[in-house]
């Protein structure tokens, strides 16, 4: 019988027939309307279908739907006073049914579904949302490339193609999904965890039990929405869980990888929303959890969400070429588009990377060691011929020399949480900006130019900085080498939305398209720059208050000096984040304070201190602990 439901709705699918699909599947009852606001979050409510069939023409328009704007993340755009905002459907994408099996229709004796139909969100006339930030970039781009391939129809490594021929552009990307997966309420030595992935004892590991059923469930249900599933396995981290009297699985804790194909960009951010919502479904029906967190544990390995993308144009015969692959695969690792767009991308990574990592949690899996890229730097391979695999930086080439379709960047900076639409409309305009420098270039003096070292005059990169490392970025460089070769990598949100004013220059490459425009930039840092302080003050504060409570002394008839020695150091370090006295304040106490008082610059500092103290206390109370009998 669940071969019979309505999973997918074609995109550009003219409205009587989606009539007459919802009317041919009655356990379809619910249309949501689903908008994205700034911060990636999506809108879902239950409206019948009788009301959607009735006033198509009005949905479509966006007078049937309103939402409060104020009420999401559209910080100063929709205010209290002005929160009114339209919700026009976007029919250029495929619409899909979410069904609750959970919930089953009498008459039919299906699952009861829900049409997701994606939307833009419109105040005061203007498109204020990720979805059309993303489409809008997209139709700027294509527009500046094909005039870009009009005024230079030879462009080098291109010479298989003719731009005069270049009928339309494509854009296309894919996301990985990495993930945490647990039983409820289950806690797992961290320890213990950080030993297993020192050793990879779970990277590609058998999954077993309740995990094995929902990762197959769920690669078989991608295919149901026409996502083309293409891989389920382990990822790193994880430890073996415990069989109870009954043969069932227990403590289990272990993270999951699923990826799927490609798509328009458009069409892969929409996707990216859906397969977490199924991941999350399925795996709760299974009686498991799961976490996107990009840091759910510190200590152990965060869940990335690696972006790939790359640009095709579509020729005047139908043909459709790799516009980042050159003609000949052997002699060059890219065409000038190519070059262009790497080089664009890591010129003005500043102003990408606030939307990339716009949160606590972002930044904390952002650290070396966990092979999670913290320097702005590309690998493209020691020879065309050998496609490099460097997974220390931050955005890679990939590809196949049998293959040159294949050919594409992988952004690493990533994570579950990043939204998706906003970001890929950075990196489109950042490329625009480098392939307009490189279209006039050789691909022997762009490759020059990418592997230039610091110091040395560019006609587009920067002079006191290098861009490219076939090299171990974390192995074999020290922290003051990346810092001065590849840039110092922002440790809090603050200094992360700060590069917006540092670098009017490169912010100005965002705008130009007008879509990702200035009044959409500020209402993100401050929307990002309020969740901040929030989650500060409301939550890691006093989950590092709850660290400190629990750093106890500990009864021993066996307390020796060094124990003493041991818990003084302990106490004095509780002490200074958490104890406040009437001549000194804590550290918890002057980061809140500043926080309260707009002193952003301030409470950035003190954050980075406070992330190592704390760190520092669980070392030593580790120490002292172990040396308790």
């Amino acid at each position: 019988m669940m071969n019979d439901l309505l999973y997918v709705i074609p995109a550009n699918t003219p409205k009587e027939e989606v009539s007459n699909m919802l009317k041919a599947h009655p356990e379809i009852k619910f249309v949501s309307i689903v908008g994205i606001d700034l911060a990636g979050n999506d809108t879902d409510e239950k409206i019948p279908v009788s009301i959607f069939l009735k006033d198509m023409d009005g949905f479509y328009s966006g007078s049937a739907v309103q939402t409060d704007g104020s009420s999401v993340v559209l910080t100063g755009i929709a205010t209290l006073n002005n929160a009114k905002v339209d919700m026009p459907v976007d029919p250029s994408v495929k619409w899909i049914v979410d069904y609750n099996f959970e919930h089953y229709d009498e008459v039919t004796g299906k699952p009861v579904g829900t049409l997701r139909i994606p939307a833009f969100l419109i105040h005061d006339g203007k498109k204020v949302d990720s979805r059309s930030i993303l489409a809008g970039t997209l139709e700027y781009v294509k527009t500046e490339l094909l005039a870009a391939f009009k005024q230079n129809p030879h462009i080098s490594g291109l010479d298989h193609i003719n731009g005069n021929d270049v009928e339309d552009i494509l854009f296309t990307s894919a996301t990985e999904l990495e993930f945490w997966v647990k039983t409820p309420l289950a806690e797992a030595e961290i320890t213990e965890m950080s030993a297993s992935q020192v050793m990879q004892e779970q990277y590609w590991q058998r999954t077993r039990g309740a995990v094995r059923t929902a990762l197959e469930q769920a690669v078989l249900i991608l295919d149901q929405y026409e996502l083309g599933a293409e891989m389920g396995h382990k990822e790193v981290g994880g430890i073996k869980a415990h069989i109870d009297e009954s043969g069932n699985l227990t403590h289990v804790c272990e993270q999951i990888e699923i990826d799927w194909k490609y798509a328009d960009a458009l069409q892969a951010a929409d996707n990216e929303l859906l397969v977490r919502t199924l991941v999350k479904e399925v795996f709760r029906e299974n009686g498991l959890e799961v976490t996107f967190q990009a840091k759910p544990m510190i200590g152990l390995a965060g869940n990335g969400e690696h972006t790939h993308f790359c640009i095709m144009a579509k020729l005047k015969s139908g043909k459709i070429v790799n516009l980042f692959a050159p003609t000949e695969m052997k002699k060059d690792f890219m065409s000038a588009i190519g070059y262009g767009a790497i080089m664009g991308l890591l010129k003005n990574y500043e102003v990408i990377n606030p939307f990339v990592s716009a949160t606590n949690d972002s930044l904390n899996r952002l650290k070396p060691g966990f092979e999670a890229p913290v320097c702005i730097v590309t690998s493209l391979g020691h020879t065309p011929e050998v496609p490099s695999r460097n997974r220390t930086i931050l955005a890679g080439l990939v590809r196949d020399v049998e293959n040159p379709m294949a050919t594409r960047f992988e952004l690493r900076a990533c994570n579950p949480f990043t939204n998706t639409y906003v970001t890929l409309a950075a990196v489109y305009s950042a490329i625009l900006d480098g392939v307009k420098a490189a279209v006039t270039k050789t691909t022997d003096e762009l490759l020059a130019e990418l592997s230039k070292e610091a110091g040395a005059e560019g006609f587009y990169l920067e002079k006191d900085r290098a861009y490219r490392s076939e090299e171990d970025v974390f192995e074999d460089y020290t922290e003051e080498e990346r810092n001065r070769l590849f840039g110092a990598p922002p440790a809090t949100v603050w200094e992360n939305m700060s590069a917006m004013e540092l670098y009017p220059e490169k912010r100005a490459v965002l705008t130009a398209g007008g879509a990702l425009r200035e009044e959409i930039i500020s209402a993100f840092v401050a929307g990002a720059l309020t969740r901040w302080k929030t989650e500060l003050i409301s939550r890691i504060i006093p989950e590092n208050l709850s660290i400190i409570r629990a750093c106890k002394e500990v009864d021993s008839d066996f307390y020796t000096d060094q124990d003493v020695f041991n818990w003084t150091k302990v106490n004095e370090l509780r002490c200074y984040l958490a104890k406040d006295s009437i001549e000194e304040k804590s550290l918890f106490t002057l980061i809140s304070s500043a926080l309260v008082e707009g002193d952003f610059a301030t409470a950035s500092g003190l954050q980075v201190e406070m992330y190592d103290k704390v760190q520092e206390l669980k070392a030593l109370y580790e120490v002292y602990k172990r040396n308790i009998i």
